[in-house]
């Protein structure tokens, strides 16, 4: 095939899911449904932490930055989703795909590193509750926050400024719903290594190493929860951890259950139920999760709804 640079190729067309024309209605009804309660819910949730001084706390602070990037991921790829299902105009410019590309890796490093660090603090809080605001004081919370973002950009960085140099065929179709950084190197006609490099260098730092992390956290907490076994030490390590662990299971459960057990699924519909998983119902549902679990944020919601919530100074 002919091939053609990056100033050359002006658009991509993307497939979008394989939904049939009679229930294109229903499927765009449902994902704006899940869009709104993810963008609702998740703002809800930087309001309470916000505006009720009881939960200015290292975890509240986590999970207002967490549910920040909940929006944002989300973001990224459903209102454009939602367009194309509802016009069938399925082309994206270049910069729009680049764009939305860079802001997919971005919000999804960042979503990885704080579930990381949220670990951590459920850790400290359980297996060192006395030296708990000791350790996890302000300057460490937002030094661990500032920290995920600048990682998260400088991959997001990298992997843009990397694309940006490759050449890319005639075919200019995305078999996605989105633009995502594999489908795009299927395209190019140069050479994709460093690429391919880049992606399993970066992918250790903001997947493997928070992955880890949190497992090592919650294998301590396991661990100390049994050196002393008691119902109140299981019920009170669960109403700590029992949000967040929700959370974690879901996200990391669904990379288990797509990649690591057979199916009669090809690659590209895996990648596309996984894509739906992060970017529409693992956010809609992380509100939920943190509200229905947590006693502090059902106490802040009451609070909310009767119009009588404690402005911090």
């Amino acid at each position: 095939m002919r091939p053609e640079n990056q100033s050359s190729m002006s658009e991509f067309l993307l497939l979008g899911l394989t939904i049939r024309l009679e229930q294109q209605a229903v499927f765009f009804a449902l994902f704006l449904g899940m869009y709104l309660a993810t963008v609702l819910g998740n703002l809800l949730i930087i309001l309470l932490i916000r505006l009720d001084s009881r939960l200015h706390t290292p975890m509240y602070f986590f999970l207002s930055h967490l549910a920040l990037t909940d929006v944002s991921f989300s973001s990224v790829t459903v209102p454009k989703m939602l367009m194309n299902m509802q016009t069938q105009h399925l082309s994206i410019s270049y910069p729009e795909c680049i764009s939305q590309m860079c802001f997919y890796i971005l919000f999804g490093c960042i979503d990885n590193l704080l579930l990381g660090v949220m670990a951590y603090d459920r850790y400290v809080a359980i297996c060192h509750p006395l030296h708990y605001t000791t350790i996890m004081r302000k300057e460490l919370c937002v030094l661990l926050v500032a920290g995920s973002w600048i990682l998260s950009c400088g991959s997001a960085l990298l992997h843009t400024l990397l694309l940006a140099q490759l050449s890319f065929c005639a075919d200019n179709t995305i078999p996605h719903f989105f633009c995502s950084l594999p489908d795009l190197l299927k395209l190019s006609c140069s050479n994709t290594s460093l690429n391919e490099l880049v992606i399993f260098i970066s992918g250790a730092v903001v997947v493997i190493l928070p992955l880890s992390g949190i497992l090592l956290s919650y294998g301590r907490i396991g661990a100390s929860i049994l050196k002393v076994p008691s119902t109140k030490g299981i019920y009170k390590a669960l109403s700590t951890c029992g949000s967040h662990l929700s959370v974690v299971s879901l996200f990391y459960g669904t990379i288990v259950a797509l990649y690591f057990f057979p199916s009669s699924s090809n690659s590209n519909e895996k990648d596309m139920i996984a894509s739906l998983m992060y970017t529409v119902v693992t956010p809609m549902l992380n509100p939920f999760i943190y509200s229905l679990r947590n006693r502090d944020m059902k106490s802040a919601l009451g609070i909310l709804f009767r119009s009588d919530i404690p402005f911090s100074k």
